[in-house]
């Protein structure tokens, strides 16, 4: 039944109450997918229940935001990196400036520390907020391709557990205020990419890796699907007639990749165990804070529309700066004002 709805209707006929009573079950009984951990492109709830509302940037009407007792990230935040497959050194560059931009207060607004700031309002149980310092910490190059071209879920945490227990400068074990980020090549296929995520977040299993660690992992498009995961950078062929956007730093794959890789930090951060923020009953395919706001980066944004974005000089398409490079973040969920929000909001 919509929300909103009111109103008395008469009883209908028997058949026609068994055939109501049948489509209800099969409308809602949801296939179950294994190991499908906060899908990039699942639906977006608030666009399946919004309908013609004009504020498409989310509402408090239908988003039950609800807090789960579980930690969130309050200790200054380092992000440790695996490089895995073949990546050109201003990829790498692109990349370290808008993870290093996040806590950039002194960045030209509308800002990416701007941006954090709508992440940083969220608390665990003592009220102590998510950190503002998120800064880069080591990094691990993978460049043979130590696990293959073809990645399983699982396997991603193997290639964790080599970065972290490598002979020669491993990456340091930081449960508590650790993120581990594992970027693969645009030669690298991952189970379900392209077709269901563009990036997801866990954490890793003891019985791997050794530790629990939150991590999150991000594909490069750029030759297997960037009309998917690289919008608006990069169209699907489908949709003929639409031209894609200019991209700030020239390099559609990576450009793809920052919004993602923004998306699962903000993530990472307010629910880095899955028992922390979230919507929804259930935690094993909950709702978090980015996934509100999927596809959503200006005011007004919503469904196909990306929202009221900024013009380069060079005529690139951007909405939020970094410390000297300009950069496409999608927006995230506030808690407080109960609807999507950027630095960039026409409202600010």
């Amino acid at each position: 039944m919509r929300q909103g709805c009111t109103g008395r209707f008469s009883q209908p006929p028997a058949p026609v109450l068994l055939l109501l009573i049948a489509l209800t079950v099969l409308l809602s009984t949801a296939p179950v997918i294994g190991w499908r951990p906060w899908p990039y492109l699942k639906s977006n709830a608030t666009d399946l229940q919004l309908g013609d509302n004009k504020k498409f940037e989310g509402s408090s009407e239908f988003v039950h935001l609800k807090y789960h007792m579980g930690p969130v990230l309050t200790a200054n935040i380092t992000v440790h990196t695996i490089w895995y497959g073949t990546w050109q050194p201003a990829q790498k560059k692109i990349i370290r400036e808008f993870i290093n931009s996040i806590s950039a207060a002194g960045s030209k607004r509308p800002s990416v520390a701007g941006w954090w700031k709508t992440v940083q309002l969220y608390t665990d149980q003592t009220g102590a907020n998510i950190s503002r310092t998120v800064r880069l910490g080591a990094e691990k190059n993978d460049r043979f391709y130590s696990h293959g071209k073809t990645l399983t879920r699982l396997s991603i945490q193997s290639v964790i557990k080599s970065a972290v227990t490598a002979r020669t400068r491993p990456l340091p074990i930081s449960p508590q205020n650790g993120l581990y980020l594992l970027l693969t090549s645009d030669d690298v296929y991952v189970q379900d990419f392209c077709r269901q995520v563009c990036g997801f977040h866990y954490f890793t299993f003891p019985s791997i890796v050794g530790y629990t660690l939150p991590y999150a992992w991000i594909g490069n498009s750029a030759k297997l699907c960037p009309g998917v995961c690289a919008y608006p950078f990069a169209v699907p062929d489908y949709m003929t007639g639409l031209k894609p956007l200019k991209s700030p730093n020239g390099d559609v794959g990576v450009e793809g990749m920052i919004s993602v890789i923004a998306h699962e930090i903000a993530e990472l951060a307010s629910n880095p165990l899955v028992n922390a923020w979230y919507a929804g009953q259930d935690p094993s395919f909950p709702v978090e804070i980015a996934d509100l706001c999927e596809g959503i980066y200006g005011t007004g944004g919503g469904g196909s529309y990306t929202g009221q974005l900024l013009d380069d000089h060079d005529g690139a398409t951007y909405n939020m700066n970094g410390i000297r490079r300009k950069f496409l973040v999608q927006w995230v969920w506030s808690h407080i004002l109960n609807y999507c929000t950027g630095p960039n909001a026409l409202d600010q």
